[in-house]
């Protein structure tokens, strides 16, 4: 499987339909723009990173990096556009069973009703949102994980907003034996319960869904795009230069 390197991490090249084929079981994730920043201080995030079985592009910003940078990445795969095109080609695959974990109360079950709607059979059969913290709380982490085991599901798909969903895959997917695909999906389950609206198809093939985000929840994204992301820029340049060096800062150090 080819790999393309940005920054600190190696990610897979393969388009939608070549990670299809391929995902028979392992962890799938989806750095964006924002991971890639946090991946340079957050070391939990980046060993958390280093043990995902696919990391597939969720940027058009990553794919003008990789261009950039003289390894370009066939296309951007991200969560939102993954999950959906995932559960239609299981449509008739009984072996795939969807638990889905994350949004805010009753948001879960929305989107499984919708899915299932889709699908035309319960290929979702468990949704829970979980409390606010909840990742802190080992008593509810554990209810959640029975929960999921007495589900019978063989897929879990979590959107609960990185690096809290793959650092919660990782913890807990020995845990979590009959799940074979573990999915971290960010938003994607507000996408599917129709509760938050995509950004047109335009401006995500363009590179600007970021900004129709901003414009759609301006106080709780702006930090991230206008001021945390920015180092991302400088850092790629770095990297075409040959000057970019592995972060050896602490957990709670930026690299700017």
């Amino acid at each position: 499987m080819k790999l393309v390197k940005i920054l600190n991490i190696s990610l897979n090249n393969l388009s939608k339909v070549e990670l299809l084929k391929q995902l028979k079981s392992g962890v799938v994730f989806t750095p964006n723009v924002d991971h890639m920043v946090k991946l340079q201080y957050d070391r939990e995030f980046l060993q958390t990173y280093l043990q995902a079985d696919y990391k597939v592009c969720d940027s058009q910003i990553l794919v003008y990096a990789s261009r950039f940078l003289g390894t370009p990445i066939k296309e951007k795969v991200s969560g939102s556009d993954f999950f959906p095109a995932f559960y239609i080609y299981h449509r008739n695959n009984s072996n795939i069973k969807i638990f889905l974990l994350g949004g805010k109360q009753g948001v879960a079950q929305r989107a499984a009703k919708r899915i299932n709607n889709k699908v035309g059979r319960n290929i979702v059969i468990g949704a829970h949102s979980p409390s606010f913290g909840f990742e802190k709380n080992e008593q509810e982490c554990l209810e959640i994980i029975d929960m999921i085991n007495q589900s019978g599901a063989s897929v879990l798909a979590v959107g609960v907003g990185a690096p809290k969903q793959e650092k919660w895959i990782i913890k807990y997917k020995d845990r979590l034996p009959n799940i074979k695909i573990f999915l971290a999906v960010g938003a994607t389950i507000d996408f599917e319960a129709g509760n938050v609206k995509r950004a047109p198809e335009w401006m995500s093939n363009a590179g600007f869904e970021w900004l129709y985000r901003l414009l759609v929840e301006p106080q709780r994204l702006w930090k991230r795009y206008l001021v945390e992301d920015l180092p991302f820029f400088w850092l790629v340049l770095k990297q075409k230069l040959k000057l970019y060096n592995l972060p050896t800062t602490s957990v709670d150090e930026r690299v700017v």
